[in-house]
């Protein structure tokens, strides 16, 4: 209640109530004595229940209510103020209004009404008088006074502590007792610790905004975008930008001492990864693994790894494809942590008579198997203990390759399903029908060997096929490969790729360099003869830009003579217009470079611009001869070579084969031999393929578990939406070459989604109807 201090009425009101105060307290006291015997009654019924209580054991759990804040009020001012209110209410309603206290209502100041006087009378006067509470509990009685049983006051206002009866004090140690020993009664502290725990305390991570989701969201649709055509790069810049304007908004806020900054100067993508996963963690999330996942892969519990090689053709046909593939297995063989398989295609008798060389010809995968093997250990001079298997193929006309029939991964099985390498990966894949090769198998290698762009430009309508096969090319490696070897910069940019030269040179063409390098040293004529170009004859593999250059050239060449080594599908066309243009080239069949009747020329020309990288160059060099090719990306290998001598114009090709048949080649470094070797061939595709991670992964891991503490974390907490993006292009590459219509529009050769009755007969394969068989009507 507040009054004016000026209002008469206000001082005769307090003066009024203070004297009814005073008569009511004798009334009070007498009321407090019954109360007191009311007591006696009520505590020698708790002591009875406290004693049974104290006698059996406690409950199996209890959960004590916390203390309030304010201790209960004493009875004295319980029955005070009951007297009080009803006196108040009838002065209020007699003298005052609300208007008039309105009116004398002052804002700061108030006129409090301490009662601790009149609790301090009363609380003596019991004390004097006979306000004793005997509790009779079997023995001596004991004089329990007011004060001791409600407590004594402190010196606050408010508050005040109440000393422990015994039986409280009993009970409070059985409950400790029973606290200490009871595992669930830690569990509720400990979840109610947490639950009180202050928040301010508490390290909380900053929200995700929207630079950052949109950054995060662009780069995780790398795959996608590329797949549309757009630049990786462009993508680069555009989550840099976004996450370093969030970054920046960050630093901002953190100077002006709103946050603390928790961002590094790292690697935008590495800084970006790990400020998703740590919004991730903050929630709980946990992620086991992609939607597209296939657990059921080959255990790898043992030391000894498997290696699948897979090509797109095979000997004797005498491609890059069926030589470089067949070198690469036997040099892996000659470790003795690998196993490996060579998978090469069988084709049936009338698809032999058109790839294979003339009267060469095989009944069974056995002929075919023992005529590679001697091939093989002529040419590197050691035995080999790899294996070799089949897989049905047909040779496609159109395509000039070798077309897979049926599942290729089939013919692997699932015990050495470990690691595997596809060479031409998008040749293999265009109409593969069948397991993915990355379910199946832990590491998937692709070596990408042929430029088909560029093939394909020069076909009817070759720019739309380009833009198509380009698609399609980088649809295939994505979903089918973990990583993409790329012998030059001259075949297509695909998905997961880096360039690398993993192909070596057969060991027989250095043994021929070193046979010139020592009659060099005895002053003997190791060259006799001038230069040569010996190659498949096709237009793409390099005889049209011969030609023209020989053409634009003739004056300049007078008296030059060029011997050509090849045969193929365009042979009578070469030939038909270099007699036209009147050129001096002699045209001889194909035979392999390695020939005694090659071992005398000085120079190797190849102006091919289609190669992505040329065998027989490499072949030349570790010979000791000069080549001269086009400054090129599919020679960027050769350039180090001192015997290499590249030219950009057609002026300068005449330049450099004047200067190669005019000098001597020089001799090559040991250090150079060791370049172009298989050996050196076979350790840079284990680094650059990632395998010689994989194959020591329990070294790696504990000499750069400190460095990973961080990339685990994030792959635990993370998504990955490549991964959702491949196996969602798997799958629907899966379901558009099950349909035997798009097939045959796409280019495949008809009856390839199986392999045939033939083929079955051959390889002894099941019938083509029990092997997928085919339901209805």
């Amino acid at each position: 209640m507040s009054t004016h201090p000026t209002n008469p009425n206000a001082f005769s009101f307090i003066t009024m109530g203070w004297r009814k105060v005073r008569d009511s307290a004798d009334a009070d006291l007498r009321l407090m004595r019954d109360r007191a015997n009311s007591f006696k009654k009520l505590a020698t019924s708790i002591d009875r229940d406290f004693e049974n209580f104290l006698n059996f054991p406690p409950p199996p759990f209890s959960v004590i209510p916390y203390a309030s804040a304010r201790p209960p009020p004493l009875p004295s001012e319980i029955d005070f103020v009951k007297n009080l209110k009803p006196r108040l209410t009838e002065e209020r309603r007699g003298g005052f209004s609300k208007k008039v206290l309105k009116k004398w209502r002052r804002p700061r100041s108030r006129i409090r009404v301490d009662l601790s006087a009149i609790r301090d009378a009363i609380v003596s006067e019991v004390e004097d008088m006979d306000g004793i509470v005997d509790f009779d509990r079997g023995g001596p009685r004991r004089r329990l006074n007011f004060r001791d049983f409600w407590g004594e006051w402190n010196g606050d206002e408010e508050e005040h502590h109440v000393k422990d009866w015994e039986p409280i004090r009993g009970l409070k140690t059985r409950l400790k007792e029973f606290d200490k020993k009871s595992e669930f009664i830690e569990k509720v502290k400990s979840s109610l610790k947490s639950m009180c725990e202050d928040p301010q305390n508490s390290k909380e991570v900053r929200p995700l905004d929207l630079p950052e989701l949109m950054a995060y969201f662009i780069r995780q649709s790398g795959p996608f975008l590329d797949q549309l055509g757009v630049r990786r790069d462009k993508c680069d810049k555009i989550v840099e930008s976004l996450y370093s304007k969030s970054k920046n908004q960050h630093l901002l806020q953190s100077l002006s001492g709103e946050e603390s900054p928790v961002l590094g100067n790292g690697n935008i993508n590495e800084e970006l990864d790990l400020r998703i996963a740590s919004v991730l963690q903050s929630t709980g999330h946990r992620y086991d693994g992609a939607l597209w996942k296939n657990h059921a892969k080959r255990d790898l519990s043992g030391n000894e790894r498997h290696f699948a090689v897979v090509t797109t053709a095979s000997l004797p046909w005498m491609t890059g494809t069926a030589i470089n593939p067949l070198f690469r297995a036997a040099y892996l063989s000659k470790s003795e942590k690998q196993k490996v398989t060579l998978l090469i295609p069988w084709l049936c008798t009338s698809d032999q008579e058109i790839v294979y060389p003339t009267n060469l010809s095989f009944n069974s995968p056995q002929e075919q198997e023992l005529y590679i093997r001697n091939w093989l250990e002529e040419r590197i001079g050691f035995r080999t203990d790899f294996k070799i298997s089949f897989y049905p193929g047909k040779f496609s006309k159109e395509k000039r390759s070798i077309i897979p029939a049926g599942d290729t991964s089939q013919f692997i099985p699932f015990k050495d399903a470990d690691i595997a390498i596809l060479e031409e990966p998008e040749h293999l894949n265009w109409y593969h029908h069948g397991m993915r090769w990355t379910d199946k198998f832990n590491h998937v290698v692709g070596i990408v060997h042929t430029n088909y762009l560029e093939y394909i430009k020069r076909e009817k309508h070759g720019p739309l096929q380009a833009f198509l096969v380009k698609h399609i090319n980088n649809w295939v490696t994505r979903a089918y490969c973990h990583k993409v070897l790329r012998l030059s910069a001259a075949t297509q940019d695909t998905p997961k790729s880096v360039i690398c030269n993993v192909h070596g040179v057969n060991p027989k063409f250095f043994k021929i360099g070193k046979k010139v390098a020592s009659d060099r040293e005895l002053g003997q004529e190791t060259f006799t003869k001038g230069a040569y170009f010996l190659g498949k004859m096709v237009w793409a593999k390099g005889y049209k830009e011969l030609i023209d250059l020989l053409a634009n050239h003739k004056s300049d060449l007078e008296g030059f003579n060029l011997d050509v080594f090849g045969s193929g599908e365009d042979a009578n066309e070469v030939q038909n217009m270099a007699k036209r243009l009147d050129l001096n080239l002699n045209f001889q069949r194909g035979r392999d470079h390695a020939d005694d009747s090659l071992h005398g020329y000085k120079v190797f020309i190849n102006p091919s611009l289609s190669d992505v990288l040329c065998t027989a160059t490499a072949e030349a060099l570790a010979m000791g001869k000069f080549v001269v090719c086009a400054d090129h990306p599919s020679n960027e290998f050769f350039r180090s070579f001192p015997n290499c001598l590249t030219y950009k114009t057609s002026n300068e090709f005449v330049a450099k084969v004047k200067e190669a048949l005019e000098n001597e080649p020089h001799l090559l470094t040991p250090a150079q031999s060791y370049q172009l070797s298989w050996e050196a061939a076979t350790q840079r595709f284990m680094e650059y393929s990632e395998l010689d991670k994989i194959m020591n992964k329990e070294k790696d891991a504990a000499k750069s578990s400190t460095d990973n503490r961080k990339l685990i974390a994030k792959s635990v907490s993370m998504h990955n939406l490549t991964e959702l993006v491949d196996g969602g292009l798997a799958f629907a590459h899966f379901c558009l070459t099950g349909n035997n219509f798009l097939r045959v529009c796409t280019g495949a050769i008809p009856g390839t989604r199986d392999y045939d009755q033939q083929h079955s007969k051959d390889l002894n394969l099941l019938p083509p109807l029990v092997e997928n068989p085919i339901y209805g009507w």
